[in-house]
C-alpha cells in the first residue's frame, strides 16, 4: 500500500543526492550490494550499521522519478575477494620495509575497495503534479550499472525518518521524541536530526521499543501514553492498558521521580490495578463462589507450579463446565439428557464451593446481608435415608451442605439407593469420577472411612488471598473503564508471576472477545456489550 509523503520543502528528489558512497553491483526486490571505497566512507562520515541509503535511477529523464531506499546490513564479499585475501596474507609475509617498498598506490587504492549488504525497505516515486509517495516493496529493478547510492543528510534524512509524520499539522499532535543516531560510538561526528512521532500513529496498530538500559525506553512510552490521552474526546474515548511488570509507571520512584504516569495525569483518568492489596489500587480478585471458571482455573494454575500427590492431580483435571444447553427444538429424551448433566454438574459445583468453604474462603453475604446458601437438587431416597437426613433442595448453609457429602462419602455403601444406582442406570455410578475427587478434598479421607489423613482442601488455603466477596468483575470493570476513555495500569511488579501472568491472559481474552463481540453486532468500538 502506497503512503502519500507530505515533505513540504523536504524533497528527497532535490536534497538526497549529496553524499555519493558507491554503485550497486547487485540488486533485487529485497538485497542491494554496493561497491564502496575507504576514501567514499570517510567523505560521507562512516556508514554505520542500520543507516538509510537511497538507490537513484540514473536514466529516469526526470520523467519517472524513483528512490530506493535501502538499509545498511554488513559486508558482503566482493567476486574477487578471495584474490583479495590471498594477496594480503603474502604481503603481510613480506620482511619489514618501508610502506613505499612495500605496496604500490594502484595495489593499495584496489584494495581500499569494500562491499556493503542492504536490504531493500521500499521506494519513492514522484508524480507530474511533484506530490511524492513511498510504497513498502519495488516493482521493478533495472541493472545495476543504471543506480547511483547516496547517504542522505539534513532535511532529506529527516523526511525520512519521519515519514508519515512530517506534516506538522495540530491533528496529528507531532512530537520530537529524539534524534537518529546510528551507533554509539562517536569516531565521527554523525549528522543528527530530528526524530517526529504522531500519537496518530499508534492507534490500531502494533508498535515495539528497543533500546539499551537507562536510554530512554520507559519515558518514550510514557510519553505516547499522554499522547494519544490527547486525543480523546467523548465522541471517541480511547482507553489505554498497561501491564507493569516492573511497577515504574504505577508507582512512585526516586529513579523516576514524579514521571510515574498516574502522577502526570489527572488521577481521574488513571484506574490502578494489583495482584495485592495497595492503597488507591483496585485488586485484581476473582469471587471464586461466583466466578466457577475462573477461581478453579487461579488454583490449577497455583497447584501446578509444585509436585502433588495422585488426588491432587486428579483434582485439579477435574471439568467444572455446565453442560450446554440444547438450543431449538429438542426431543424429550435430549432435554431429559440435559437435565440429568445439569444436576451432576450442580453437585460437583456444589462441593467444590464446599472446599472453599472448609479451606477458609470467606462467604459472599446475600442482598439482606447474610451468608449465601447452597442449594442443589438430590433425589428424595438420598436426603430421607437416616445416614443423610438433609435436603439441600431449598437451600441449606454450607455446614449442612459439608455434612451432607460427608455422609454420603462416608456411608455410601449403607444408603440402598447409592449402592443401588449403577443396577438401575447402565452401571452409571451416582458419585461419578469428578465428585468422588472433590468429595476425597471436602473429607481429607478416602471413600467409606473416617481416617482424615490426607490434607486435601488444605492445598487451597494458600490461594486464600486471591478471593473476593464483591460481585463486582474486575474484567467488566476494565472493559467500562477503557470505553470510558480511561488509562488502565496493571501492577504486576509484586506477587507470584505464574499468577500475574494468567491475570494478564485473562484480562486479555476478555477485550478481545468483548470486541470482536461488538464487532459481529456491528456496534461502536466504544459500545459496552457485557
Amino acid at each position: 500500500m502506497k503512503e502519500k509523503f507530505e515533505l513540504n520543502k523536504n524533497d528527497i528528489f532535490a536534497l538526497g543526492k549529496e553524499e555519493m558512497v558507491g554503485k550497486p553491483f547487485y540488486l533485487d526486490y529485497s538485497k542491494a550490494c554496493i561497491l564502496i571505497g575507504d576514501e567514499s566512507k570517510a567523505k560521507v562520515h562512516g556508514i554505520p550499521k542500520g543507516t538509510f541509503l537511497l538507490a537513484y535511477y540514473d536514466n529516469d529523464n526526470g520523467e519517472n522519478p524513483e528512490a530506493i531506499l535501502l538499509r545498511a546490513m554488513g559486508q558482503v564479499h566482493l567476486p574477487n575477494q578471495e584474490e583479495i585475501f590471498s594477496t594480503l596474507i603474502e604481503y603481510y609475509k613480506e620482511p619489514n620495509t618501508s610502506e613505499k617498498e612495500k605496496m604500490d598506490p594502484l595495489t593499495r587504492y584496489a584494495f581500499s575497495f569494500s562491499g556493503l549488504e542492504c536490504n531493500v525497505l521500499g521506494s519513492f516515486h514522484k508524480t507530474e503534479n511533484g506530490d511524492v509517495y513511498f510504497g513498502s516493496d519495488i516493482d521493478n529493478f533495472y541493472s545495476p550499472s543504471n543506480y547511483t547510492i547516496y547517504k542522505p543528510k539534513d532535511k532529506a534524512l529527516e523526511a525520512i525518518v519521519n515519514l508519515g509524520v512530517c506534516e506538522k499539522s495540530e491533528k496529528r499532535h507531532p512530537v520530537s521524541i529524539g534524534k537518529v543516531k546510528y551507533s554509539s560510538s562517536c569516531g565521527f561526528k554523525h549528522n543528527k536530526v530530528n526524530v517526529y512521532v504522531s500519537s496518530e500513529d499508534f492507534i490500531g496498530k502494533r508498535t515495539a521499543i528497543f533500546g539499551m538500559t537507562r536510554t530512554g525506553k520507559s519515558n518514550t512510552l510514557k510519553k505516547i501514553i499522554q499522547l494519544t490521552d490527547k486525543l480523546n474526546t467523548p465522541k471517541n474515548p480511547i482507553g489505554q492498558i498497561v501491564f507493569d511488570i516492573n511497577g515504574e509507571y504505577a508507582n512512585s520512584n526516586q529513579q523516576d521521580e514524579g514521571t510515574a504516569i498516574y502522577e502526570i495525569l489527572n488521577p481521574e483518568k488513571v484506574v490502578r490495578y494489583s495482584v495485592l492489596d495497595k492503597p488507591n489500587f483496585k485488586t485484581l480478585r476473582a469471587n471464586f463462589y461466583h466466578d466457577i471458571n475462573e477461581g478453579f482455573n487461579i488454583i490449577k494454575t497455583k497447584l501446578g507450579q509444585t509436585s502433588r500427590s495422585g488426588y491432587m492431580e486428579d483434582f485439579v483435571s477435574i471439568e467444572l463446565h455446565p453442560p450446554k444447553k440444547p438450543k431449538g427444538e429438542i426431543s424429550q429424551e435430549e432435554k431429559d439428557s440435559y437435565f440429568s448433566k445439569m444436576r451432576r454438574y450442580k453437585r460437583k459445583e456444589a462441593a467444590y464451593q464446599c472446599c472453599l468453604y472448609k479451606a477458609g474462603f470467606e462467604l459472599p453475604k446475600d442482598k439482606y446481608g447474610n451468608p449465601e446458601k447452597i442449594r442443589f437438587t438430590v433425589s428424595s431416597h438420598i436426603s430421607n435415608d437416616p445416614n443423610v437426613g438433609i435436603d439441600p433442595t431449598e437451600g441449606i448453609s454450607y455446614e449442612d451442605a459439608i455434612e451432607f457429602f460427608t455422609s454420603i462419602w462416608q456411608h455410601h455403601d449403607e444408603i440402598p439407593y447409592l449402592r443401588d444406582y449403577p443396577l438401575k442406570h447402565e452401571n452409571r455410578t451416582w458419585i461419578d469420577k469428578d465428585l468422588e475427587n472433590l468429595l476425597i478434598m471436602l473429607t481429607r479421607c478416602k471413600k467409606n472411612s473416617t481416617n482424615e489423613n490426607l490434607r486435601g482442601y488444605k492445598n487451597l488455603e494458600v490461594l486464600n488471598n486471591h478471593h473476593t466477596t464483591t460481585t463486582d468483575n474486575y474484567k467488566k470493570e476494565i472493559i467500562n473503564f477503557l470505553r470510558e476513555g480511561k488509562i488502565i495500569i496493571v501492577d504486576l511488579s509484586q506477587g507470584e508471576r505464574e499468577i500475574q501472568n494468567d491475570y494478564s491472559k485473562r484480562i486479555c481474552e476478555h477485550i478481545f472477545k468483548n470486541s470482536i463481540k461488538n464487532f459481529i453486532k456491528n456496534k461502536e468500538y466504544n459500545t459496552i456489550l457485557l
